[in-house]
């Protein structure tokens, strides 16, 4: 599906460009179109440049909190609210601390971050459902960060 936007935005420029220099006889939109995929493509890699190491702080720092605790105590701490929002979730399931991991993730607007920690809750949690064959519950994926039609919530 993304292929095929992007092969749309491509032959779209290409389509426009070719309009432009059969219409008004600009032939310089082509070298204007590949600067501006070059420039399109630097300013790319700068973000994930950027989105990369951001990510990977936070994500390390999560990872020394769940090893320390804190993630437990807030596991605890918070247990009442995410028992009666996911009640199908028992109590003292690992999935509680992974469901608090991505609950501080979501509220601190770290969504990226969220994203390995909702995926990890919604594999842990299909275990505890009645059948283990069934996917993580629609109230399960509902608090993912990411798509309810991604391979997370299957």
């Amino acid at each position: 599906m993304l292929n095929r936007l992007w092969l749309g935005f491509f032959l779209t420029a290409a389509l426009a460009a070719l309009v432009r220099w059969l219409a008004a006889g600009d032939a310089a939109v082509f070298g204007a179109v590949v600067d501006s995929l070059f420039a399109m493509a630097k300013l790319s890699v700068e973000v994930m440049v950027l989105l990369f190491g951001t990510l990977t702080l936070w994500l390390g720092l999560l990872r020394i909190a769940e090893r320390a605790g804190l993630v437990d105590a807030l596991a605890r701490l918070l247990g009442p609210l995410f028992r009666r929002l996911m009640p199908e979730v028992p109590a003292g399931h690992p999935a509680i601390g992974l469901i608090t991991l991505n609950f501080a993730a979501n509220m601190l607007g770290l969504d990226n971050a969220a994203t390995p920690s909702a995926c990890a809750r919604c594999a842990n949690c299909r275990p505890s459902t009645r059948a283990p064959t069934l996917p993580a519950t629609r109230r399960s994926c509902s608090w993912c960060s990411t798509p309810r039609r991604s391979p997370c919530c299957r």
